[in-house]
């Protein structure tokens, strides 16, 4: 092949929709052109073998905040061993605060932002000569309706084995600092019948499990209702063959007419992802937030009590000025709201993001390595930082996880921030690690653990045994769950079982 579009994911069920978009729109060079996906941790000898063998005079690399330090070695490599192979970088590592970088160094071009266009351009001006001389170029911004769709560049494979991640839209009206969707001005629909004709298509290949990236799904209500329709007419047509839709949720938009949807989904069919990140109104402000707080735990609450979406609600550790005080009281509503899972995020300077203006006024300081996450700031010390990143490491291993579901309410009680910190604390004086942690010795250390506060052997013995792998069936040893959601994540099914 010509041309190799390749990225290392991390994870092989994650499948570029990145590379898919690029490869759809190659236009007279498609035939030319081949996605070769890796995964993070994989020997860069090994890759750069992999590559060259298809003999490629142009290889593209999708260049991300978790994958950056490794595309780096295997440019590098690629460069020493065959330097007349022309290397293409793109994607949001390297759109921003590009100079420095070192492997912007090492390339030979860099696509910046939207590569749809530029991207098959820069490759036909390369092969057909005259070679561009500018070595950053500015990707341009088509209309939505120009832009072709990658669905069905999704493998059987993919659809029998991968996450399929689709959007409706690109871009975020709101400027919320830490995010690189700051940086758009607005957001931009695809042209709906095209989109639902290409997730008809998808189904009938046997896809169940979306995933949107769209970073406001319910900013349009009237499309929400559309695409939520789709998924509603394939449950009511086949329930025993059920599907699985993720959505990023708006916290604080959720009309009747929406909610009267969500509340027809049946359990282990509906995710919804919200992005709360701080409940402190002076933190929100100083980070460009709108959010009515007030109507955004309305709408958590009645997802979680008047429907059967499973939610994943983020919180953002180290805001600036957000004290360890604040950050906690947010961490308890969420809680006492009912989410099934609470991200615990460390905040992280994305490049390009405006976050980097607060650095001097509050002190933050941040890790020079990816994913740059804040090490300190002038009201949470690098100790106490240590202790948060822990805590987030703990609470995903033993509350996210839905292996603990139940026992996780005996940890918390009536003051979970503070009480989970003090089961935090303990288990790394124990372990000296967050990871790589047995299920089976977590589980003794949680039972433990209980029983040091006080709970009778006998009883933390029962709670833990009967909980953390989630109830089973004595046949099949799999989770029990209501019939048809099995096509749910792992993790959504054992919160389903607890």
């Amino acid at each position: 092949m010509t041309i190799l579009l390749s990225t290392l994911n991390a994870r092989y069920t994650h499948a570029s929709l990145g590379l898919r978009y690029l490869l759809a729109n190659m236009g007279p060079l498609t035939a030319q052109t081949s996605i070769h996906e890796f995964v993070i941790g994989a020997k860069t000898t090994d890759l750069v073998e992999r590559l060259l063998a298809h003999q490629p005079r142009i290889v593209g690399f999708g260049v991300y905040i978790w994958n950056v330090e490794e595309t780096t070695r295997v440019v590098a490599m690629l460069k020493r061993v065959a330097p007349e192979v022309t290397v293409i970088l793109g994607g949001p590592e390297v759109s921003y605060e590009t100079a420095g970088q070192e492997i912007v160094k090492l390339a030979d071009y860099v696509v910046t932002g939207w590569g749809d266009v530029t991207f098959p351009k820069l490759c036909g001006e390369i092969l057909a000569g005259p070679k561009p001389l500018m070595k950053v170029h500015a990707g341009v911004q088509p209309p939505m309706a120009e832009i072709a769709l990658p669905y069905s560049l999704y493998s059987d494979d993919d659809i029998a084995h991968r996450t399929l991640y689709v959007e409706a839209s690109r871009g975020c009206p709101f400027k919320c600092e830490f995010c690189l969707s700051s940086l758009d001005k607005t957001a931009w629909p695809f042209p709906l019948d095209a989109f639902l004709a290409e997730m008809e298509s998808l189904h009938a290949r046997g896809a169940r499990l979306f995933k949107f990236v769209d970073r406001t799904f319910n900013l349009n209500v009237k499309t929400s209702l559309r695409i939520m329709q789709f998924f509603l007419d394939k449950l009511e047509a086949a329930p025993n063959d059920p599907v699985y839709a993720h959505f990023e949720l708006v916290p604080d938009h959720l009309p009747d007419a929406l909610k009267e949807s969500i509340a027809k989904f049946p359990p282990g069919a509906l995710q919804f992802e919200i992005g709360i990140q701080s409940f402190n109104p002076e933190v929100q402000a100083l980070v460009s937030r709108r959010q009515d707080n007030a109507k955004a735990a309305d709408n958590i609450r009645w997802l979680c009590e008047q429907s059967q979406t499973h939610l994943h609600v983020d919180l953002i550790a180290g805001l600036p000025g957000e004290d360890v005080a604040s950050f906690a009281r947010g961490f308890d509503q969420l809680v006492k709201l009912g989410a099934q899972e609470i991200q615990f995020g460390i905040l992280k300077r994305l490049r390009g993001t405006p976050i980097i203006r607060h650095t001097e006024p509050f002190g933050m300081v941040y890790d020079p390595y990816p994913p740059y996450t804040v090490l300190a700031t002038n009201r949470i010390d690098f100790a106490t930082m240590q202790r948060l990143v822990r805590f987030a490491r703990y609470w995903d291993l033993v509350a996210n996880s839905g292996r603990f579901a139940n026992t996780t309410r005996a940890l918390l009680l009536d003051a979970p921030f503070d009480n989970f910190m003090a089961f935090s604390d303990w288990i790394y004086t124990r372990t000296d690690a967050t990871h790589r942690i047995a299920l089976e010795k977590l589980a003794k250390l949680v039972q433990e653990w209980l029983e040091l506060r006080g709970m009778a052997r006998a009883d933390a013995t029962a709670l833990v045994a009967s909980d953390y792998a989630g109830k089973v069936d004595a046949h099949t040893h799999k989770p029990v769950v209501a019939q048809g959601v099995a096509v749910a994540p792992a993790r959504q099914v054992r919160h389903l079982a607890a």
